[in-house]
């Protein structure tokens, strides 16, 4: 259901992000990040993807893509004025380290 809501809304990012988050908790990882690439590309101010997207990599052992989406995630939520997704981002990064 989520699957055919997220392509009858390509527009809207937050069916995707669902998607994404069903996806990881079925533990299909490789669907998950599918997902959470393209909502990262259609829609890169949706702030909230960066850090599932950047969690879900680091499960997945991909650390270094982890770093850099948590980055990414950083530079979106100062645009948005979003400090409290900023520090959680920001906290991300620095557990990897």
């Amino acid at each position: 259901m989520l699957e055919k809501f997220a392509a009858q809304k390509p527009d809207d990012p937050f069916p995707c992000y669902g998607l994404a988050l069903e996806y990881r908790k079925l533990g299909k990882g490789l669907d998950a990040r599918r997902c959470f690439d393209q909502l990262m590309t259609k829609h890169p101010g949706y702030v909230p993807a960066y850090l599932m997207a950047g969690n879900l990599l680091v499960e997945l052992g991909e650390r270094g893509a982890a770093a850099e989406v948590f980055e990414r995630g950083m530079a979106a939520a100062r645009a948005s004025g979003d400090l409290h997704a900023l520090a959680e981002l920001e906290s991300a990064r620095a557990a990897l380290e």
